[in-house]
């Protein structure tokens, strides 16, 4: 549909659902123009391996061409079974648990989403396939702090006090650090730190051929400071190819994974180090993951949460709004958050598809479908992280 629209809409932060959303107004011919705190899209490493629901799948398969759903699903790995193989990582036991369960009742986690597989893809691989075409409307070094309404749109207000030019709308899709989350909902928007911390990283497929095709979980309940468990998935597809590599995450309870000085910027070795410590006295199929990975890739990560209550609501700004992270933090239990935040860019490209650009009443309809599906999702993932890692907040705990 040609847009109506003559000013741009404005997108803080080109991460997953920022990007995917430029998609859906790329195809619509309705101009936008991303701002970005980084210095290009490789300035920082890109996280863990992303689980893709079929609710997930069928955002992004609503979004991208044909053409462009192609390359992404042929990108994307698959996997058999249906849900985690656990395991005793001392002892290499299966422990008779065939996944997490459900909010920790019990029932087993399915984590099929299409044709009998298990689908993921690399983060950084996804971002990159969502950033294709959208490169000329990337502003990098560009960290938005805040916005001004004006009579006939929004500006972007930047770190060093510029401003944009005026769009249309502003949406905040920056992360868990979103200022505009914080201006639009007058701090009702708020990501607590759960305490609890983790590493990622890579290893070569050799790593794996031990433990063979699945999503495998492996728990240490040994260690003396609080369970420790890695997760990983093993495509029997890839196995045999020396180009790639396959991704795992640590993590535990809060308090027994600590960074250097508490810093969570550090990657490369220190991490890797402190990985390859607490997998010292597992069980060979799995400690041959740590003593093979590429060091350089590991990293730590911040467990966060928003309310577990669900999304609050805030008074609506017509011009300005918020998708993913910024909207809804969630914990990586179930992998639920990068699904969600992929759901939010399908519905808000929708609506704006649909107007031929902006139009009051967006905002509104927009936000009042996400609070649904976003509160349910945040619930689940915080349900599942206090099994997993033991975690507990309220509205007294500590923010980001």
């Amino acid at each position: 549909m040609a847009s109506n629209t003559k000013k741009p809409i404005l997108i803080a932060g080109a991460g997953l659902a920022s990007l995917l959303l430029a998609q859906s107004l790329r195809r619509s011919s309705i101009p936008f123009q991303i701002f970005e705190r980084d210095a290009s899209i490789s300035f920082r490493g890109q996280g863990y391996r992303l689980r893709l629901s079929s609710e997930g799948l069928d955002a992004i398969e609503s979004v991208l061409s044909p053409e462009d759903w192609q390359k992404f699903w042929d990108t994307c790995g698959k996997t058999g079974g249906s849900g985690f193989g656990s395991m005793d990582a001392v002892t290499g036991e299966d422990i008779g648990e065939k996944g997490t369960g459900d909010e920790g009742k019990g029932r087993p986690l399915d984590l099929t989403s299409r044709k009998g597989k298990i689908v993921g893809i690399a983060r950084g691989e996804m971002r990159q396939l969502f950033l294709s075409g959208c490169e000329p409307h990337v502003k990098w070094s560009h960290q938005v702090t805040g916005y001004e309404v004006t009579s006939s749109g929004v500006r972007a207000i930047f770190k060093d006090g510029s401003k944009s030019d005026e769009g249309e709308m502003l949406i905040g899709g920056e992360g868990i650090y979103s200022k505009v989350a914080k201006q639009v909902s007058d701090g009702k928007l708020k990501v607590y730190d759960t305490g609890a911390r983790g590493i990622h990283g890579q290893a070569p497929t050799t790593a794996f051929k031990d433990l063979g095709e699945g999503v495998w979980r492996a728990v240490d309940e040994s260690n003396p400071s609080g369970k420790v468990f890695v997760i990983t998935n093993v495509r029997a597809k890839d196995m045999d190819n020396p180009n790639i590599e396959f991704g795992w995450t640590m993590g535990a309870q809060p308090g027994v994974i600590e960074p250097p000085n508490n810093d969570m910027a550090i990657i490369g070795r220190p991490a890797a180090e402190i990985a390859k410590k607490f997998a010292a006295n597992w069980h060979p199929k799995l400690k041959a993951i740590f003593d093979q990975m590429n060091e350089k890739e590991a990293a730590f990560w911040k467990i966060t949460c928003s309310t577990p209550s669900g999304v609050p609501e805030w008074k609506t700004e017509p011009r300005v709004t918020v998708i993913g992270d910024a909207a809804h933090s969630m914990t990586p239990a179930g992998g639920i958050g990068a699904n969600t935040a992929v759901r939010d860019s399908a519905l808000l490209g929708r609506l704006f598809a649909e107007a031929g650009g902006y139009q009051e009443g967006i905002t509104a309809a927009y936000e009042k479908e996400m609070r649904v599906y976003a509160s349910e999702a945040v619930g689940h993932s915080y349900g599942m992280a206090t099994k997993q890692f033991g975690v507990k907040i309220d509205e007294n705990s500590a923010v980001v």
